[in-house]
């Protein structure tokens, strides 16, 4: 039976309930993020010790000794992003819906929710490099996932500029990749409130206020947590097949293989069209929803427009 761990829709909540509003309920387009391990932290920093060399350990001949070295630790410290999702909207426009005022409030503070739930996700996968700078670190960022030598990364060899996209192996879990959320994993819901705005072009104009923030972060607590499949493209040839993820499988450790294949629908479809060449029944093949037994999380939050890795 496969492990089984705490996700975001366990472990974060919001601090409002008038709007019978569950953490699940705005995870729709992030399917990465709803499936990723999740843990709540006290403040807005989270610190964990990391094994960085192992025990020396052999056997012996009787009345004699060996040279023995202990375990070798290093205290790693990650500090958490800011994720904001608060927002405003003129009172005469809450006026116009016909179901009240009450509705459309609802609503929006359900789309902003939404909205900044598919930004974690994007910040997971992307990092500080290609979405928001003054966030946290993400998989493409990690020092041995950002460069075409790294021992963790697969190229699939495109070489049209800025036409990259990557595929990522994710073993996630207490000991790997884990999604961290601050302040006891509690997403602050403000009071709705009128407030005064600058107007588009001039003058002032009274609002609804929500302020909605929460902390987040990522831990991606081993080298081997994770195998990028980097330089994806449309070139003839460079797209995703099952070799490519057999090729990245066989970076992790023996019994530490990956829970998830996560990529976008380009890479998806690149996948489906290599194994209906294959076929040899000559039918299309199937939309894939695993490869080698590990299941495939499909998301919009990785791009088609990555720069090459080199």
């Amino acid at each position: 039976m496969a492990d089984s761990y705490l996700t975001s829709a366990n472990v974060a909540t919001f601090n409002k309930t008038d709007m019978d509003l569950l953490v699940r309920d705005v995870l729709d387009d992030a399917p990465f993020l709803s499936v990723l391990a999740a843990m709540p932290v006290r403040g807005n920093t989270f610190s964990y010790t990391k094994l960085t060399a192992n025990p020396s350990v052999g056997f012996r001949a009787v009345n004699d000794g060996i040279e023995t070295t202990k375990s070798t630790y290093s205290k790693i410290t990650l500090d958490l992003g800011v994720l904001d999702a608060s927002w405003a909207m003129d009172v005469a426009a809450a006026q116009v819906d016909e179901r009240g005022i009450e509705h459309i409030l609802a609503i929006e503070a359900m789309n902003h929710l939404r909205q900044a739930m598919v930004e974690v996700e994007e910040q997971i996968l992307n990092g500080t490099n290609n979405i928001a700078s003054n966030a946290f670190n993400g998989l493409a960022n990690q020092s041995n996932l950002d460069g075409l030598a790294d021992a963790q990364v697969v190229s699939a060899g495109g070489t049209t500029a800025n036409t990259g996209s990557s595929v990522y192996l994710v073993r996630t879990g207490d000991a790997d990749v884990q999604v961290l959320w601050g302040q006891g994993g509690v997403i602050s819901m403000g009071d709705f409130q009128i407030v005064e705005r600058a107007g588009s072009s001039t003058g002032r104009f009274p609002a609804y206020y929500q302020p909605i923030t929460g902390w987040v972060g990522c831990k991606v607590a081993s080298i081997y947590s994770v195998v990028r499949i980097c330089n994806l493209t449309a070139d003839s040839g460079k797209g995703l097949t099952d070799a490519l993820i057999a090729q990245a499988i066989e970076k992790f450790p023996s019994g530490r293989g990956p829970n998830y294949v996560v990529m976008n629908r380009r890479s998806l479809r690149q996948l489906q069209s290599s194994r209906t060449a294959t076929n040899p029944t000559g039918a299309p093949a199937p939309f894939p929803s695993e490869s080698f037994g590990i299941p495939i999380i499909t998301t919009d939050s990785i791009k088609s427009t990555e720069a090459l890795l080199s």
